[in-house]
């Protein structure tokens, strides 16, 4: 292998597909931590290794190593599980993870706080549920959106089955995840990664599925991206996305979020083909070298986006007909009950950074709890970090609310708040420079009281929070990003479309929270004199030369 690689590539090429000295680490009691090398095979496994950074000084001044845990995510494709899953979920949250459960940006659900000696426990229980882990992290197709889409059920239910199969498609075929964590027996010889190789991905790897009008997957944020096309709610095949990415490095001008250019329309049977190709030109074609720079995005910058769509036809034998027309309307969820088909509800209730823990006034796991025991549908993620109680027959709809209300899970919420998300950032993400979730609450409560006193009641914008540049909340399309760039400050985004249509561009670097809310102060007098009919606020920043519109990455995002 090159010797200019990144050290990455080495360990995985090194690491007898994905297995390394993972079990001689979670053997040695000495340490809560696992080598360095295994640290990074583990994330293939679906785990990251972590500390306690509030705790790392003090352990340190008493010579003690840092306060090593572990975060968990699953594979939950379009982030819909059974109420007996969910009770799974639950318990084992309680047992052998913090106490609470995080719904994420990617449609599922990851556990913090596990300590080294819970980790195969817990892998070996949500495995009898009938969920894994395998390819939640690690340079590997991730965890597959889907929109929950409650009220065109029917299509919803053949677009999430394309969105399993195209999971089950891109999933990586090791078995050394059954050996490691299920006891699996060891199958000597013969194994390969036909799609992956021995180094699978020079880097993450995601994948959504939209139905419009609805862009909850921000599916132009993600590597591939395929948006349904359907007529009187019969799928006819999907307009193929691909190039989408949010992350990027502060004072790097080289990395940018990027949306996915269009590749074309497909018919439903053409998706996997498709998908396995435009994998394997990452795979191939990707930078091993500097993982800034290894996402799919800036592959197809660098082969151009012509060459790109004709080496996928070529090695998917699929020829692309031209994309169909669509229109989004938005980027958030629906709340509250929403009908679906015939006898069939679906409530959709609003969890704050998706963080389910039981608290004084609103025990929320306690909740949910509770309904999982009654509920006879489904459990649905949303990609905003929520959560819906899907196919309620009409006759438990009453006794369901009641539950939903009596635990806290119905209480009224701004508009500004139910379009907001943050990321998890301190005290356990490595990559966090500034806080998020902890402090993001607050945060929200303030705008609103700015956004009242300027009369903007019921403003919907969308705001997202990040603790780092990584993007995991997918800040870079909302219209109004808070990036972390150091403790307590952040730089100010402008400009999204409210549909993720639109990258946003950076307003003022670098600000205190109290500088933002006085940024905020003067735009929300602005926009209250001078916003047209209906004119979303960033669709205002834009149209008054506040920020520009970005609709190209070789423009200067970084400003």
């Amino acid at each position: 292998m090159d010797a200019k690689v990144h050290e990455n590539e080495i360990i995985k090429g090194s690491s007898n597909y994905l297995r390394g000295t993972l079990r001689q680490s979670m053997d040695d009691e000495l340490t809560g931590a696992l080598d360095p090398a295994d640290a990074q095979l583990s994330k293939f496994h679906g785990f990251y290794e972590q500390d306690d950074r509030d705790l790392r000084q003090q352990r340190q001044e008493r010579l003690l190593e840092p306060y090593y845990s572990f975060m968990l995510r699953a594979r939950l494709p379009g982030g819909v599980c059974t109420p007996r899953q969910w009770q799974v979920i639950d318990s084992v949250a309680q047992r052998l993870g913090n106490g609470s459960i995080r719904l994420t940006t990617r449609q599922t659900f990851q556990y913090h706080g596990i300590l080294k000696r819970n980790l195969k426990p817990l892998i070996r229980e949500i495995n009898r549920a009938m969920i894994d882990s395998i390819g939640g992290c690690g340079d590997v197709n991730r965890n597959v959106l889907c929109n929950p889409n409650p009220v065109q059920s029917k299509l919803h239910t053949e677009v999430y089955g394309w969105a399993r199969s195209i999971s089950e498609a891109l999933l990586p075929k090791t078995r050394a995840y059954h050996e490691i964590w299920l006891d699996g027996e060891r199958i000597e010889g013969g194994e390969s990664e036909p799609l992956y190789g021995e180094t699978y991905l020079p880097r993450k790897f995601k994948t959504a599925v939209a139905i419009p009008p609805d862009n909850d997957v921000d599916v132009y944020t993600n590597d591939l991206g395929f948006v349904a096309i359907a007529e009187m709610d019969q799928l006819l095949g999907f307009n193929v996305l691909a190039g989408g990415g949010m992350g990027t490095t502060h004072g790097d001008t080289s990395t940018y979020p990027r949306l996915a250019d269009e590749l074309g329309f497909i018919a439903p049977h053409q998706a996997i083909a498709v998908a396995e190709a435009v994998v394997a030109i990452q795979r191939d074609q990707g930078n091993r070298c500097s993982r800034r720079h290894a996402r799919l995005k800036y592959t197809i910058e660098r082969m151009g986006a012509d060459n790109f769509r004709r080496e996928v036809e070529r090695r998917s034998n699929v020829s692309f007909e031209t994309p169909r027309q669509v229109s989004f309307k938005g980027q958030g969820d629906r709340y509250g009950w929403v009908r679906g088909g015939d006898d069939e509800w679906h409530l959709n209730l609003y969890i704050e950074n998706g963080r389910v823990a039981d608290r004084p006034g609103a025990p929320l796991m306690t909740g949910l709890r509770k309904i999982a025991a009654q509920h006879r549908g489904d459990f649905r993620i949303t990609p905003s970090q929520n959560l819906i109680i899907a196919g309620v027959p009409e006759a438990q709809k009453e006794e369901i609310e009641a539950l939903a209300a009596s635990h806290g899970l119905l209480r009224r919420q701004s508009s500004i708040r139910l379009n907001s998300i943050a990321c998890v950032a301190l005290p356990t993400c490595p990559q966090a420079m500034a806080e998020a979730e902890r402090c993001f609450p607050e945060f929200m409560t303030k705008i609103e009281q700015l956004a009242a006193a300027h009369g903007l009641d019921h403003l919907n914008t969308v705001v997202r929070m990040t603790g780092c540049p990584n993007g995991c909340a997918r800040p870079f399309v909302a219209e109004v990003g808070l990036v972390g760039k150091g403790p307590g400050s952040y730089n100010l985004m402008l400009g999204g479309d409210g549909r993720g249509l639109r990258l946003n561009r950076l307003y003022r670097e670098n600000l205190k929270q109290a500088e933002i809310l006085d940024e905020l102060d003067g735009l929300f007098t602005r926009y209250a004199a001078q916003r047209l009919e209906r004119e979303g606020f960033g669709d205002f920043t834009v149209r008054t030369g506040l920020v520009p519109a970005v609709l190209n990455p070789a423009e200067d995002f970084h400003g």
